[in-house]
């Protein structure tokens, strides 16, 4: 089993959670039924949760409901715990670069401010 976390900036706003209240209710039921199955699940299928290729150790949550394309990036922490960073609607075929930059570098935020607690 894992554990989602969202990524909160220093002054405490959360991204993710901003994204997800954007959407219709529908799809953040779908996006929360997948966020389940990477929680609960020991080998999540690759059409849900997957590495991508060329980043900073980026996992990406794919979700889809009625045409829209919806994705979460985030990184593993630890071995059970997945850190969500970004939330998108998809319009192209690959993950723009501008996204993953976005998630790299909260990904890289978080990490400071965890090592400066220690």
């Amino acid at each position: 089993m894992r554990e989602i976390i969202f990524y909160r900036t220093e002054g405490g706003q959360c991204p993710v959670e901003r994204f997800l209240d954007s959407l219709s209710s529908q799809q953040a039921k779908k996006v929360a039924w997948v966020l389940r199955l990477v929680e609960e699940l020991d080998s999540v299928p690759g059409q849900y949760f997957r590495k991508l290729v060329n980043t900073q150790g980026i996992w990406e949550v794919r979700a889809s409901f009625g045409g829209n394309i919806f994705r979460l990036l985030g990184f593993l922490w630890g071995s059970r715990l997945v850190v969500l960073v970004h939330g998108f609607q998809k319009k192209t075929r690959d993950t723009p670069p501008q996204d993953i930059g976005v998630a790299e570098e909260r990904k890289r935020d978080y990490l400071l401010r965890k090592e400066q607690k220690r």
